[in-house]
This record gives structure tokens, sequence and C-alpha cells, in this order.
């Protein structure tokens, strides 16, 4: 049995190791000193604020300042500022005020180029740059790409600190990586975290494969660097994930290379190139893999090849599924736009296709990509249901009228759903108001073609059906009953 005197001497031991190891530095014992790579680089994070005139409405009334408020007091000279003097007032209201935005950057170069998000410049009138110590200078707006959320800036400044750039591509899932920028406001705050994934591709963003990391990143942090351990700038903050507008966990930044390649592109010519195959995609889902007897669900499956397009001169053909681009493989659709969109415009490119269950390689010559005004395509208007001939998975069909082909832009075939019953077509997502276009590899070229290749399908077997609505080509799986 221990005595009371060895009791003693052990919780002293233990209280000496505990009082060791909170002294060994964070470093020491496994985790990362931030200190440095801070001192190091705030001096080139600037903070940006923009402003922007707003008119306000025709006929707005004159202020009325709530009884008892004096006059001359801060309250009074704000509402003034912003709506105009007292009723009674010989001076007119002033026609607009400023809304003022904030975000971050960082310069690029010692002769005054910022680099951060196009959605923090967008739409100013006026770019103000305000550097970490507080000179101000206001900027001016050298290039800005939409599609990526990059834009550059130049400060009439010399001498200036700057970041060095480092390599994404060498980053690696668990790694620690750093944030500094001004949410909500406050300079030079400073996050950190780990890379949650990389390759990430947003619905709303198709060509940046965005880091994601769990740095917090809050308003304001928008166009700042993200760091890696060396001090490099790997990525641009650019996006969060979020159900409440703060950080919940999820943040995007933008690939450094893919940045670089906007900012000395809009340096160069003040706009961005980008390849373009010409191909409307979706992804191959788990019941599409199983109708192309695929092994599992990879690529990117063609629901429209565009007119005019590098991809229709090829010969792809609605229905393919794009399994590689130059060599890199699309391991799902979303993948696809920015490989095609780092392409070099005017050379060839091997396409890899699954096509009829076979594969195949096609040589396209990539294209320019179109601006989204070349790109905006006609809305269809809703069709007028009308009496089906034959109902086939439960769909009533009928030919597509003139006005509606001409609105979808079908040059020929297709037939029109204007009812769906209880089925295997309900089951599948087919809905009142699509066109036909293709069950499997065979163009609906009529009703009577339809009722052909329905006929012919194997029972048991999944099936797939290409339809046109209103926002676009869509496959879809179907079950065919045994």
């Amino acid at each position: 049995m221990k005595t009371a005197s060895q009791h003693l001497h052990a919780f002293l031991l233990i209280l000496l190791v505990s009082l060791c190891m909170a002294a060994i530095p964070a470093q020491a014992r496994g985790l990362p000193d931030f200190v440095p790579l801070v001192e190091a680089n705030s001096a080139a994070v600037v903070n940006i604020s923009t402003s922007r005139a707003m008119e306000l409405p025709s006929g707005h009334p004159p202020l009325q300042l709530p009884e008892g408020l004096p006059e001359d007091g801060p309250f009074g000279d704000l509402l003034r500022r912003f709506f105009g003097e007292r009723g009674g007032s010989s001076t007119p209201p002033p026609r607009g005020f400023d809304s003022t935005s904030l975000g971050s950057g960082f310069i690029i170069s010692a002769d005054g180029y910022v680099v951060t998000n196009h959605h923090v410049i967008q739409g100013a009138d006026e770019i103000e740059v305000r550097l970490s110590d507080r000179r101000t200078y206001t900027a001016e707006l050298v290039g800005s790409d939409p599609r990526t959320d990059v834009a550059v800036l130049r400060i009439l400044a010399q001498d200036l600190p700057t970041l060095t750039l480092g390599d994404s591509e060498s980053l690696r899932v668990g790694e620690w990586v750093l944030a500094i920028g001004s949410p909500f406001g406050f300079d030079h705050s400073v996050t950190a975290g780990i890379v949650s994934a990389k390759g990430r591709n947003l619905p709303s963003e198709s060509y940046v494969p965005f880091i994601q990391t769990d740095v917090a990143i809050n308003p304001g942090n928008s166009g700042g660097p993200l760091f890696n351990m060396d001090g490099e700038v790997v990525g641009i903050n650019s996006q969060i994930y979020s159900r409440t507008g703060g950080f919940m966990g999820l943040s995007f930044a933008i690939p450094i290379e893919v940045a670089m390649d906007v900012v000395n592109q809009l340096k160069d010519k003040g706009y961005v190139s980008r390849g373009w195959l010409g191909v409307v995609i979706q992804e191959v889902t788990r019941e599409l893999a199983d109708s192309f007897t695929m092994e599992r669900p990879t690529g990117a499956l063609v629901a429209r090849v565009l007119p005019d397009s590098p991809a229709q001169a090829a010969g792809l053909r609605t229905g393919d599924v794009i399994l590689s681009f130059n060599g890199v493989e699309v391991p799902r659709s979303s993948a696809l736009p920015p490989i095609v969109g780092r392409a070099p415009i005017g050379k060839p490119a091997q396409v890899e296709i699954l096509r009829d269950g076979k594969p195949m390689t096609v040589e396209v010559v990539i294209g320019e990509l179109p601006t989204e005004d070349e790109l905006a395509q006609s809305r269809p208007i809703a069709p007028v249901p009308a009496e089906p001939d034959f109902k086939p998975f439960g769909m009533h069909l009928e030919k597509v009228p003139d006005e509606l082909r001409e609105r979808l832009e079908l040059t020929d075939g297709g037939v029109l759903v204007t009812e769906v019953e209880a089925g295997p077509a309900q089951r599948a997502g087919i809905r009142r108001g699509d066109v036909v276009l293709m069950i499997n590899s065979h163009s609906v070229q009529s009703l009577e073609r339809m009722k052909e290749i329905v006929d012919a399908l194997p029972p048991g077997r999944a099936a797939r059906v290409l339809v046109q609505r209103t926002q676009g080509p869509l496959w879809l799986p179907l079950d065919v009953p045994e």
C-alpha cells in the first residue's frame, strides 16, 4: 500500500510534467507556428473598400427629423447626409448617396498591381486600397473576370511589399493553410485551418477547381490570400458555403495558377480567352451508368452538341460519354469545363469517349469560349397538351408544334410529352412539356419511330431517355418493365 508521502510525490511529479509541457512551444509539440509567416507577409495584404453612387427614387420626400432631435447633433448630420435637408430648406435634397463594401486583396508586384475578387469591386465607381501602414490609394481597375471571380487593380506606388506565389498543385489534403484578410472590416485578421479537399467544382463556378478548406472566412475576407506553411500564396479566398451568411466550416479558394493565368491575360489584353468544346453536359448517375453497362459512374454525358461548335466539327454526338481530355481523366461532369478552359485555343485535343458501349478517341480543335450573350439561348414557351396517340411507360405523346420547335431550336425529330401517368416514365423524372429526343442511341424522329424504338427495348433492362426542357437537354434513366 502506498504511503501518503508516496502519493504526494506522485502528484508533484504529474504537476511538474504538466508545467513542462505547457512551457514547450506549440511547434515542438507538433503544432505549426504561424508567427513568422504572419510577420513576414502581413504588409502585402491590403484592405479594399468600394463606393457606388445610388440614385434616390424620383419624388423622394424631404427629410423630417424626429421631434426633439437636435439639428446640430451627429444623428442629424448623418440623416442629412443621406436624405437631404429638412422640409422647408431652400437646399434641394441630394439625388444619390454612396453604397460602400469591403474586401481584401494582396500585392503581387512592387509597382502596384493588386489582386482581389471580381465580386469585391463589381459595379464600383471608386475603389480604395489601404495598406497595412495606413497609406491609402485610389485604385485603377485593370480588368476583371466574373467567370473566375478574379480582378486586377493598380495603385500609383513604388517599392511595395509583395507576396511569393506558390504551387497549389502540390497541396495535400490535411495540410495546414492560413488566411489573412479583413472580415467585417477588421484589418489583417489571421485565421488558420487545413485543406479539406481539392478540385471542388461548384454549380455557380464552372471554370474553377476550388481548394476547399476549413479556414474561417467571413464577409470581408474575399480576395485575400491563402498561404501554405512556406509562406507562399496558393489560393485566393473567394466563397463560403453557409446557411446563415457566416462561416460554417466550408470555405473555397481559387487556385493561384488559375488566378494568375487570368491576371496575366487581363494585364496583357484586358480580357480572358478560354478553350471551348461546345457541348452541354450532365452528370453520369449510377442509373445512367447501368444503361451504358459501365462499371461505375464516371465522365461527362453529352446532352447536346451545339451547332457550329468544335465538338460538332469533330463528330461528337449526343449520348457520348467524355472519359478523358488530353489524357486528363474526367471523374465527373463538373471537372470538364476547367480542363477545357485551360486548353490552348486553335490546337487539337484528344478526347476519349464511350460511344454505344465502345471506347474511342476523337480529335477536337479547341475553339474560343463565346461571351455569355453569345451563349444565351431562347426561352421556350410552355406547350399546350393535346390528346395522345399512345402511352409508352405512361407518357402521352404528340407531334412537336412548330412554334415550340422554333423556340427550342430543334432542327428535326422529337415527340412532345403532354401528360405523364403513374409508371416508369414518372419514376424516371419525365414530365409534361418534355420533348423526347433520343432513347439510348436512337433518335426519335416521329411518333411512329418512337413506337419502333420502344417495342425493341429489352425488357428488364435500364434505358436512357434524352429530353429537351426549358432549362436545356437532360438524360434520364428509365427502367423498362419485364
